[in-house]
């Protein structure tokens, strides 16, 4: 079993972090900020630290485009379905 971390706990990821847990390098995130697939927690910082949310994003794009060579613009779309998808599961738990 694999240990792990819950990022929503503490204080994010750095970009270095985000980028080896993706396999991806800085200019990918950099452009997937960018394209506001990525808030950074301090966008003003020079050293921007990412969100469990972004993190999972992140994860779910990189493997959209490498897995399926999806465009962004198809990622996006996908992103917005899952996020609502989760939504709707939410509110029927409720």
């Amino acid at each position: 079993m694999k240990d792990g971390i819950f990022v929503e706990d503490e204080a994010g990821v750095s970009l270095v972090e985000l980028c080896r847990v993706c396999q991806a390098d800085a200019e990918w995130v950099i452009t997937l900020v960018k394209e506001d697939f990525l808030d950074p927690i301090d966008m003003a910082s020079k050293k921007w630290r990412f969100s469990g949310v972004s993190l999972r994003r992140a994860l779910i794009v990189r493997r959209l485009q490498l897995d399926l060579d999806v465009n962004l613009a198809g990622v996006a779309l996908v992103l917005e379905l899952l996020e609502e998808r989760e939504i709707v599961h939410t509110r029927l738990d409720d």
